[in-house]
């Protein structure tokens, strides 16, 4: 669902732009409450599995694929607010080396697929687990119909930024149908996808999933008849070595995974356009589409220049683009832990 460049008027995307530095400027006060520090490293990550998983278009439909957007998956497992940022990072890295999304239609993007997908499946999340059972089953179940409406909540959101700044004199009532269908289809897929990662995480290290924390229930033991809470078990001197250990183990996982995905997995991937694409094509909206401003990036089109050979030139693009997400993501977040620490210092409190 990136929007190129054309799309949106100027004016329409210049506010936008906006409403996305607003919501960034929040996003990054609001992350500093999330990244603890077993946290931090983790959303570096997600953002590089975020840029992967994108390069794997999925077929949804007769000529039409579709693929994930991630905000539900990010919000879940590192919090709202980290999640906007992770998204945010991707889009960027995509914008400015891999010419994917207009840059005069960043705002555009942020807005739509970050901060829409993110705050709309947190609500949906949160919602549920008030009613659901308090169990880890349930969190699946939650990221699942979350993240299922996140996406056609993303595709309605385009439709009224369309209504206002679109380019072209299009019926919105066609667009709007069209981009509502299609997306559904593309939300199982992104609801299939987040889920199983979700379940995943949880399986190896709950703790650190932001969406399933306070679940945790005290052992009860029975003591004469009645049910009284279990003391808390002693601590081994080993428990943080361990700790740090299995995070480790977890974010390098991640990233080999997310390398797999990207330099190998997506060769693999459908090659049909995507549901705004196809939406944008049949409808007319991309009648007034123009050239990307980084068009003659080495990396432009997800793959490597001068490369000839097609599953090499997108592999590598596939592993650098991981790569610099990474970076570039647990880059911000550290400085946004740094700002964590200094504002809670003995220092600033006055201890």
């Amino acid at each position: 669902m990136h929007v190129p460049d054309g799309f949106i008027d100027a004016p329409t995307s210049a506010v936008t732009g906006v409403v996305a530095a607003g919501a960034l400027a929040v996003s990054l006060r609001g992350a500093r409450s999330e990244l603890e520090e077993k946290a931090a490293p983790l959303a570096g990550l997600v953002a590089a599995f975020i840029f992967a998983v994108q390069m794997l278009n999925f077929p949804v439909a007769a000529g039409t694929s579709g693929h994930l957007l991630g905000g539900a998956l990010a919000a879940i497992l590192v919090g709202p607010y980290t999640g906007v940022l992770c998204v945010s990072v991707v889009l960027l890295m995509q914008g400015v080396l891999f010419a994917d999304g207009g840059l005069t239609a960043l705002g555009v993007n942020i807005t739509d697929m970050a901060l829409v997908t993110t705050v709309v499946s947190y609500a949906v999340f949160r919602a549920l687990l008030t009613v659901l059972p308090r169990k880890r089953r349930s969190v699946t179940i939650a990221s699942f119909v979350a993240a299922l409406v996140s996406v056609p909540a993303a595709s309605v959101a385009f439709t009224l930024i369309y209504a206002v700044g679109g380019t072209t004199d299009v019926s919105l009532g066609k667009v709007a149908t069209a981009m509502i269908g299609v997306h559904v289809l593309i939300g199982i897929g992104e609801a299939v996808i987040t889920a199983l990662t979700v379940s995943a995480v949880i399986a190896v290290r709950p703790d650190l999933v932001h969406g399933a924390r306070g679940l945790r229930q005290r052992l009860k033991l029975r003591v004469n008849g009645a049910l009284v809470d279990a003391p808390p078990a002693p601590t081994a001197l080993t428990a943080p070595v361990t700790a740090r250990t299995s995070r480790r183990a977890l974010w390098v996982t991640g990233l080999v995974t997310s390398l797999v995905l990207a330099g190998f997995v997506s060769f693999y991937a459908s090659a049909n356009p995507d549901g705004l694409e196809k939406v944008a094509h049949d409808q007319g909206i991309d009648r007034k589409t123009e050239k990307h401003a980084t068009a003659g990036s080495p990396l432009a089109e997800y793959g490597v220049k001068d490369v000839s050979d097609a599953r090499l030139s997108g592999g590598l693009a596939g592993v650098i683009g991981v790569g610099v997400t990474v970076v570039a993501g647990s880059a911000v977040f550290r400085v946004v832990r740094r700002r964590r620490d200094t504002e809670v210092s003995p220092v600033n409190t006055g201890l």
